[in-house]
């Protein structure tokens, strides 16, 4: 599952989540320290995990 960090707007801290594509698009998003739904995509690298060694 795609890894997406996000801000919160309440508390301040950031996170990285692990969210399915339906559960990003829908916008539900809730911070794990506070639990507000003010949250604000951050723009970061692309991360990508692969079960082949490189």
């Amino acid at each position: 599952m795609p890894m997406y960090e996000y801000k919160c707007l309440d508390c301040g801290k950031e996170s990285l989540l692990t969210l399915s594509l339906k559960e990003h698009g829908s916008g539900s998003v809730s911070c794990p320290s506070c639990k507000s739904k003010r949250m604000e995509q951050l723009v970061s690298a692309v991360m990508a995990k692969t079960s082949r060694k490189s």
